[in-house]
């Protein structure tokens, strides 16, 4: 638990230290956002504000995990707690990096090129792939095995909030399963990333839910059950300390940031931070075996992804639009509510969710034990 708490602390810290230097270097290098002409009115102001500032809380994510890994040092090695560096952490720390990278590429090219369309549909599908299917290789192909489990980050089952015996994928499948979810959830979150504040904030709520269950896994991993015990409700995740260590960092990190990404922003995350805390969340959804869960805890993510797909299906079969504009707060600018207000009550809709589905895991174990 010290480990957890002091990523979570020291990544809040560097975020809330370094977000306004970075912001006041990237003013001084015009690294600023283009908006587009269909945007809300309201988005005029927004013009040239600096952008990429995901890079600090992907930074400060890393930093805090290695300060992590420094205070488990002191502490005696275990099978359940391991000083070194997992390929867990490798995975999820890979997501969000290298996510982070496409999504520099595209911020580079919108305020190299002064266009707010950025990186190419194409390119971005080839990087999420390539990020994907590579980060979910490794995510299967290195299992680890401890009193009689064997466990590997990724799974070749789908699950709700564990595996689901009777869904297995098959591995090659349970890659492509990856790849999906690794891209849905970077291009929800990039989809919600339009006010000041929005994508922060709900990003913050999903990553303490998982850091909570991943946890709670570790307080209840299956390898350290005795043989006699084998029949009771257990996780076999691999790594949870390492999951909840990573989850708490990136949580921490994001609080910091948000101090001056909140209305009226300082700075923005643009792709650079929106796809890389997507992909990072598609990794804590894989890793904590809560596939099929992450609809309802990332809640405001599908409800804004939706609002996307429904406006094109409707635009293209009909040659009418459902909303004023999409993605949906934009359509509630539209509408007259405030960004203020948009973004607290998005909020409020994104911890629903979270609620939700914390209660449908600890729901399943309580009736386990009912």
């Amino acid at each position: 638990m010290r480990a957890v708490i002091a990523a979570a602390f020291v990544a809040f810290v560097l975020s809330l230290l370094i977000t306004p230097l970075a912001a006041r270097l990237l003013r001084a290098l015009r690294a600023g956002q283009p908006i587009r002409s269909l945007g809300a009115a309201t988005h005029t102001g927004k013009q040239g504000m600096p952008t990429m500032g995901g890079v600090v809380f992907i930074v400060a994510t890393v930093l805090a995990y290695a300060v992590g890994h420094g205070v488990l040092a002191t502490m005696p090695a275990t099978a359940t707690r391991s000083a070194g560096v997992t390929v867990t952490g490798v995975v999820l720390l890979g997501l969000l990096v290298c996510c982070g990278v496409v999504g520099f590429l595209d911020d580079w090219i919108k305020v190299r090129q002064k266009n707010p369309k950025g990186l190419s549909k194409k390119g971005k599908i080839i990087g999420q792939v390539l990020v994907g299917g590579g980060l979910g290789w490794v995510a299967l192909g290195f299992p680890r095995t401890v009193n009689g489990y064997t466990m590997t980050v990724g799974s070749e089952y789908l699950s709700l909030v564990r595996d689901i015996d009777w869904l297995r994928t098959g591995q090659v499948f349970a890659i492509v399963v990856f790849v999906f979810v690794i891209m849905s959830m970077s291009n929800a979150v990039n989809l919600t990333d339009g006010l000041d504040g929005l994508a922060t904030g709900a990003s913050i709520l999903v990553l303490m839910a998982y850091t909570m269950m991943a946890f709670w896994q570790y307080r209840h991993w299956c390898p350290d059950y005795p043989a006699s015990q084998a029949g009771a409700y257990c996780y076999s995740t691999r790594d949870p300390l390492e999951i909840a260590m990573v989850g708490a960092a990136a949580a921490g990190a994001l609080l910091g940031f948000l101090w001056w990404n909140t209305s009226p922003a300082r700075i923005i995350m643009g792709d650079t931070g929106a796809l890389g805390l997507g992909g990072l969340i598609g990794g804590m959804a894989m890793a904590t075996r809560t596939v099929l869960l992450t609809p309802i805890l990332g809640a405001l993510f599908v409800i804004i992804t939706m609002s996307v797909v429904l406006q094109v299906i409707s635009f293209r079969t009909t040659g009418r639009r459902i909303f004023r504009l999409s993605p949906l707060h934009h359509h509630f600018e539209l509408v007259g509510w405030s960004e203020v207000n948009i973004v607290v009550r998005f909020w409020l809709v994104a911890g629903l969710g979270v609620l939700t589905a914390l209660g449908v895991f600890y729901g399943a174990f309580l009736q386990a034990y009912g």
